[in-house]
Formats: C-alpha cells, sequence, structure tokens
C-alpha cells in the first residue's frame, strides 16, 4: 500500500471510527464511508482490520505477542447479533468429578439463531440452536450434569462408566436445583433417566433421626 494511500487511510471517518479490540459487522461500519468494500479492503491491507469472516471484521489489539484477537464474547455477539448465548467447552464436564478425563478442542454455542460450524477467525465454533440454556453466570453443577447426560452420545468417554457413577454420587447434588435444570434443560431421554435415578434415590435415602 502506498504512503499516501496508508494516510488516507489513518483519517477516514471509518478508520476514525476503529477502537482495537472491537468486532464489526459491514453493516454496522457503512455509515461511515461512501465505498465501505473498497475502504474495508484498504484497512485490512494496512492491518487496521482483521476479517474474521464473510461480513465480519475486527481491529487487532497490540500485545507483546503482536497482534491479538478480541474476546471471544465480543466476536460471537456480533456474528449473532445477540447478547443471549452460553459458549462452553466440552472439557467443563471434567469438573462435575464423574471420573470423566478427556479434553475437548472445540467452543459450542448454544443460541437462538445460528445453526453449524463456522469459522470466526482462526476458530472453529459450533453453533447449536437451542429454546432454553443459562446465562454463562447461572450455570451450575446441576445444570452441567443434566447437559452432559444429553450430550453423552458425542463424548469420547466410557459411557456405561459415566452413567454408573453419575448414578452413585448423585445424592453430591442438591436435589432442588437438579429438578429444576432437568425441567428446564434436560431433553426428553435424560428426563426418563433422572426421574428412574431419583426415584432410586428416594427409596434408599434412610430415614432421619427420631
Amino acid at each position: 500500500m502506498s504512503t499516501q494511500l496508508l494516510a488516507q487511510v489513518k483519517v477516514s471517518p471509518l478508520a476514525r471510527h476503529l477502537r482495537a479490540g472491537k468486532v464489526y459487522r459491514r453493516e454496522d461500519l457503512a455509515p461511515y464511508s461512501t465505498s465501505v468494500d473498497r475502504e474495508l479492503q484498504q484497512l485490512v491491507a494496512a492491518g487496521r482490520l482483521t476479517k474474521a469472516a464473510q461480513g465480519l471484521y475486527y481491529a487487532p489489539r497490540k500485545s507483546v505477542f503482536g497482534d491479538a484477537p478480541p474476546a471471544e464474547e465480543e466476536m460471537l455477539e456480533a456474528f449473532l447479533k445477540d447478547k443471549n448465548f452460553l459458549s462452553f467447552n466440552p472439557s467443563v464436564y471434567n469438573s462435575l468429578r464423574l471420573g470423566m478425563t478427556q479434553l475437548y478442542n472445540k467452543t459450542i454455542v448454544y443460541n437462538h439463531k445460528r445453526h453449524g460450524k463456522f469459522r470466526l477467525g482462526n476458530r472453529e465454533f459450533d453453533f447449536r440452536v437451542k429454546h432454553r440454556f443459562p446465562l454463562t453466570n447461572q450455570v451450575t453443577s446441576e445444570y452441567l450434569l443434566v447437559d452432559m447426560l444429553n450430550n453423552l452420545d458425542e463424548l469420547a468417554e466410557d459411557e456405561t462408566q459415566v452413567l454408573a457413577t453419575a448414578r452413585r454420587k448423585l445424592a453430591q447434588f442438591d436435589a432442588k436445583k437438579l429438578q429444576k435444570s432437568l425441567q428446564d434443560y434436560g431433553s426428553a431421554a435424560t428426563r426418563r433417566l433422572m426421574k428412574s435415578w431419583l426415584n432410586d434415590l428416594a427409596v434408599t435415602k434412610p430415614e432421619p433421626a427420631k
């Protein structure tokens, strides 16, 4: 890129609008340019923007290791045009202490709009449309147990062993929270399974001393 063109890019209204670490959709930037596609190409060539996907760009953050991508939450929110989503790595199920040890190099995104695998920047995300899911700060161990059972057939674990351990350790979870999570987020198969477990637990639970 010529020095003159680079100078023009730096002082354009669109360029002045950019903030490091922010993600932008083409439609959001169009009002700042009379020739948005050409200017976006120039900004990408100049390193002021990075193209993450079709119609999606971000302004890199500078770090000691070079240009850094934006926060995952920023990228997903811009892609979905929605703040309501839940992203997680299935490795989080290991925190349930049910003997699960597999690590996964994938990110699943529950949301209301998009379904399928999409590459954003240098990462691939598995988007899945769900009618209901908790917000990130509302995720509990009881929800993770229900969601793990919903997805058990996709996991690289010994299903028989995981189910046996989960049933044996069911009493370590909060019963009311578990019932609530099961009602709100459990698949039909998970509800049937957990109902039988909870019934068995109620039968075997010792009566309080009088």
